[in-house]
């Protein structure tokens, strides 16, 4: 007999909640409003104070710029930290309609407070070229010479001020609204998962968890209800996708961009021959993946892999690592690397940046939002147990640390481009990785360690770049076709994949559903590559801190301290490597190669 009952705590981090005090102390917090109606009145003043005092003939003074732009900086984050608290609020829980009431009204009055803002960028992107080298060069306004650079690249792009502020507006009821109607909707589905004669309602993450179990029979159990749970809802998404790809293409016909990739390429401050020349090269290694997954197969004792076998626990693995474990194991690994490294990282736990239980309308994934610099970063993400959520930990706070020491150059540089935001990160999985193979050195499990890392690597360089390819084929059917129906996205889905999985992995027809999920094509378009940008940087990142050892440490903390001050070509090139030499992405995929050949080798 059939049972439905809820899913209970599946976490040794259940009450691991953040603390977001530092920000405000609850959605009825006066301050929150005081901070929005102290930065609207401050944007006025700065708006009567420069109007036309940028654009002037000659330009205007190396001291009233840097006067405007100390003004503006602090003005920013003054009117972004209610935004910011609203936002992780919602993220933590979305069923909650005070705080979706909160995040609408945030939202709207920064939009209020930027009208009165977009005439300075506009401004500045008028003035002679002369007069932009002149204050460029100038040594008051070096701590902002990459910003003030950032913007003059958007200058073919920017609309006139009356359109800009349109767009600013109707953003809300726009492009935002959809976002926000993907987040509650995803966080309030329930997925049925149908084992041993009972059924349980799940939430997204706990589904997810059950690819992971060693139980063949879970798997198949937990892909089932993932995909009955996402046809119950596909109308909705599929339109929300469908709107969303149609409002990006409108936005870059409107800013003249001759690309859909274009708007991503300029923010990440990198080339499309550079981009192409990543992905070209990791689709000449589908064959590494599938060799691996072959051997995987063997381990399994499985004829044939499905979808839902890939993440699948190799027999002896250690299948469980609890909330203590795992913050004892990263925060060795990053004091191990760095004393500066290892503090922060202790900050995030002992001082509650970290939100990890599992409960009903979280948002699903894991992310570290920058938050202001007057405050620090907040981590969330939902912690199962799973040795992978161990890395998963270990990636976000890479994020945490890059973002807690960039706060010294000032919120308008503090944040970096995706391609360099994301080595941090990788980087921080590669630290913990090699802590874990010190922690078991025994051949076999160093074996189920290593094919940890190989599935992670890989679903940061191939699955990124397939679902790049995925966005690609998806914007061109939209434009071609019109509106898209699910069974379209379905085949262009599957069609995206089937060249990655081969002949190795059977992808069946429920998967051809899982795109309905996944986040990064509702809320950042064209951000997964730089996934797979960084993984491959890090790679070689690794390897440079083989060669040159504790000479390698100051280097990289200080790349990190830099945040978005600098261009990524830059900052990297003072580490010793060139991303714009279009086979640096070689020295990363043969590493991936080596340590298949390494795995097949302990396996023997």
């Amino acid at each position: 007999m059939s049972t439905t009952t809820p899913t209970p705590p599946e976490s040794s981090a259940h009450g691991v909640a953040w603390n977001l005090g530092d920000l405000y102390a609850g959605v009825d917090d006066p301050r929150i409003d005081r901070d929005l109606e102290a930065a609207y009145a401050r944007a006025r003043a700065f708006e009567t104070r420069y109007r036309s005092k940028v654009a002037t003939p000659g330009g205007p003074s190396a001291k009233e710029l840097h006067a405007a732009l100390v003004e503006l900086e602090e003005m920013s984050e003054q009117m972004d930290r209610p935004m910011v608290y609203a936002s992780l609020l919602h993220a933590s829980s979305s069923l909650d309609p005070a705080r979706g009431a909160l995040l609408i009204r945030a939202r709207e009055r920064r939009t209020a407070i930027g009208k009165h803002l977009i005439f300075f960028d506009l401004e500045w992107i008028k003035v002679e070229d002369a007069a932009v080298a002149r204050l460029l060069a100038d040594k008051e306004l070096a701590h902002y010479k990459h910003y003030l650079e950032q913007k003059l690249i958007w200058k073919p792009h920017f609309l006139s001020e009356p359109e800009e502020k349109i767009l600013d507006e109707k953003s809300n009821t726009g492009r935002a609204a959809f976002v926000r109607l993907f987040d509650e909707s995803v966080s309030a589905m329930t997925f049925p998962f149908t084992h041993d004669g009972k059924t349980e309602m799940m939430a997204l993450q706990s589904i997810l968890a059950k690819l992971y179990d060693p139980d063949r029979a879970v798997r198949a159990a937990g892909a089932a209800g993932l995909t009955e749970g996402l046809k119950g809802n596909i109308r909705l998404l599929t339109y929300i996708l469908n709107t969303l790809v149609a409002d990006h293409r409108a936005d870059c016909d409107l800013r003249h961009h001759a690309d859909v990739m274009a708007p991503r390429h300029l923010a990440n401050e990198i080339t499309p021959a550079v981009v192409d020349a990543l992905m070209v090269a990791a689709e000449r290694y589908h064959g590494t993946f599938q060799r691996y997954y072959r051997l995987k197969a063997k381990l399994l004792g499985l004829e044939q892999l499905t979808d839902y076998d890939r993440y699948a626990p190799l027999p002896g693995e250690k299948f469980s690592v609890d909330w203590p474990s795992a913050r004892r194991i990263v925060e060795e690994s990053y004091r191990g690397f760095s004393p500066v490294a290892g503090e922060i990282v202790r900050l995030f736990f002992e001082k509650s940046w970290i939100d990890a239980e599992l409960r009903p309308g979280k948002r699903g994934g894991a992310f570290s939002s920058s938050g202001v610099p007057s405050a620090h970063p907040y981590i969330l993400m939902s912690y199962t147990d799973r040795l992978r959520d161990v890395m998963t930990l270990a990636h976000e706070l890479g994020h945490g640390v890059h973002q807690y020491l960039s706060r010294g150059v000032g919120y308008l540089q503090c944040d970096t481009p995706l391609t360099t935001a994301e080595t941090a990160s990788v980087f921080g999985e590669m630290l913990t990785f090699r802590r874990l193979l010190q922690l078991y050195p025994e051949p076999k499990q160093r074996l189920m360690m290593l094919c940890g890392k190989i599935e992670d690597s890989f679903a940061t360089v191939f699955r990124q770049v397939t679902l790049t390819r995925f966005e690609q084929s998806l914007h061109a059917a939209r434009k071609a076709e019109g509106e898209l129906s699910t069974e379209r996205i379905n085949a262009l889905w599957l069609d995206a994949n089937r060249p990655l999985h081969g002949d190795v992995v059977q992808l069946t027809e429920g998967y051809g559903w899982w795109w309905a999920y996944i986040g990064h094509f509702i809320h950042v378009p064209f951000y997964c590559y730089a996934y797979a940008f960084g993984e491959l940087l890090v790679l070689a990142l690794v390897k440079k801190y083989e060669q040159e050892g504790a000479a390698f440490v100051p280097k990289y903390i200080n790349m990190l301290a830099a945040g978005g001050s600098e261009a990524p070509p830059s900052l990297v090139g003072a580490l010793g490597v060139d991303i714009t030499d279009p086979g640096f992405w070689e020295l990363g995929l043969r590493l991936l190669d080596e340590m298949v050949s390494e795995a097949e080798t302990l396996a023997k």
